[in-house]
């Protein structure tokens, strides 16, 4: 072989083994004071993904409108932290917008937090990182849900079985690990319908264009959804524990004002 064909191919190789090195914790950064993710100008610090467009965003289904992060939901991605994290308080607060689109126009409002993302863009369905999320959905705020890529993520959880298999977490429950699927929060409706508007008789987040906080708190390898102030769901064991933080595209306008990472223990104001 020729030196210059030697050297594309090893060249080549080279670039192949770097795409597939996996992610190193050490680059993870763990806040020791207030980490604004978002600045409220533009999305300086993150970059986009959708499964049609790729890293291109021709629909604007990114954007940033009078002060807030605006995602369309025109198409399924997400917007991700160039930037990996771990051990910290996540708080977002965002609110549903009224658009709904595609296959999911007549259904629930959907969108998600996404943390302890990792591995190859699009590695779920071509679409979203390999991670762990905190649902965000009409009904559904709060429930865990194992996003897999390449491999499969894996929590444990303290649950009572509800109809269908459905599995709520309740503290002192019996626990159980699972790598796919979810575990849902303590309140969701069994009679969860996934409709556009829905309403559960135990829902704590507020309707459509009305202001939530949803908080994730990582801490090595637990994780715990609180919406609105309330604790609503509590996963240990989990099988990854840093990552960049991703905020799904799924069908939904959704208008978030804060995405901030505090220091554990740190209080939220």
């Amino acid at each position: 072989m020729r030196p210059a064909r030697v050297f594309l191919h090893l060249a080549a190789i080279f670039c192949l083994a770097v795409l597939a090195w996996p992610e190193n914790a050490s680059e993870a950064i763990t806040p020791r004071t207030p980490i604004r993710l978002f600045n409220g100008k533009n999305l300086d610090g993150w970059y986009t993904w959708t499964r049609d467009s790729k890293y291109e965003d021709p629909k604007h289904v990114f954007s940033v409108v009078d002060g807030n992060l605006r995602i369309s939901g025109a198409e399924w991605g997400g917007v991700a932290t160039r930037k990996m994290y771990r051990d910290y308080h996540l708080i977002v607060e965002w609110k549903w917008g009224g658009a709904t689109h595609g296959e999911r126009k007549q259904k629930a409002r959907d969108s998600g937090i996404l943390v302890h993302a990792v591995g190859e863009d699009g590695a779920h369905t071509n679409t979203w990182l390999e991670s762990i999320e905190s649902q965000v959905i009409e009904g559904g705020c709060g429930d865990f849900i194992m996003v897999g890529g390449r491999n499969k993520p894996s929590l444990s959880a303290e649950v009572i079985e509800g109809e269908n298999n459905q599995l709520y977490w309740r503290e002192g429950g019996k626990k159980v690990t699972r790598d796919s699927g979810r575990f849902n929060w303590y309140g969701r409706d069994p009679e969860w319908k996934d409709v556009l508007g829905f309403r559960g008789k135990q829902d704590i987040e507020k309707p459509t264009g009305e202001w939530n906080r949803s908080e994730v708190i990582c801490a090595r390898d637990t994780i715990r959804n609180i919406i609105n102030g309330k604790v609503v769901n509590f996963a240990s064991n989990s099988s990854q524990t840093f990552g960049k933080i991703q905020l799904q595209s799924e069908g939904a306008e959704i208008l978030i004002r804060r995405v901030e990472l505090l220091p554990l223990k740190s209080r939220s104001k």
